[in-house]
């Protein structure tokens, strides 16, 4: 990772995570016909994650605000207008799907291994939460149900995760040799659960 994006990781985790609770609320009030919220928020922390700097932005709550209002919209637009393609005009775009490179791979299965490590670095609560909300899409409600405990908790715990792998990333990224032994305990954790499933 680039200094320039663990700058971006970093100002995500600092100054806009904990405003998803708020933005959240508030897209459920303002913006019911534009479908599922966790997608909105989904899309719109992947914008964010895209930017290349963040130097521009001097609010970044109103920020966060905007750009998940903006990809309510969106969504709000594409259900309204349905595009229907012909198999003929979908065969005209001839597009031809281009295999990753071995490199590639190899540095995919990296990059999975360093983020299951970091996963299976969270407290216990924590952790199962961030993997049923983040890894198997369960609804707030679901998980809140199965583990007796507030939707509240299930929001603050999922934010919570995310923010200690965030931090975590970039601690490793401006620090190759903790990366390297974090990235070793995670797969020795990560292993001694598997077995334990078993």
């Amino acid at each position: 990772m680039s200094e320039g994006r663990a700058r971006v990781v970093a100002w995500l985790g600092r100054e806009i995570l904990p405003h998803e609770a708020a933005v959240r609320a508030w897209l459920r009030r303002s913006f019911a016909a534009a479908g599922d919220v966790d997608d909105i928020i989904q899309e719109t922390y992947c914008r964010l994650a895209a930017l290349t700097t963040t130097e521009h932005i001097d609010q970044p709550r109103g920020y966060f605000f905007q750009a998940a209002r903006s990809v309510a919209l969106e969504q709000i637009r594409r259900a309204r207008v349905v595009r229907i393609e012909t198999v003929s005009e979908i065969e005209a775009f001839d597009l031809a799907l281009e295999d990753p490179s071995a490199e590639r791979i190899v540095s995919g299965r990296r990059e999975l291994e360093r983020v299951r490590g970091l996963i299976a670095d969270l407290p216990e609560r924590c952790r199962r939460i961030f993997e049923m909300r983040k890894i198997e899409g369960m609804p707030q409600r679901e998980i809140a149900r199965r583990l007796g405990v507030s939707e509240n908790v299930v929001e603050n715990e999922a934010v919570r995760g995310l923010r200690a792998i965030l931090a975590a990333m970039t601690e490793q990224d401006a620090n190759p040799s903790v990366r390297g032994k974090r990235d070793r305990e995670g797969r020795e954790k990560t292993d001694g659960r598997t077995r334990k499933r078993r």
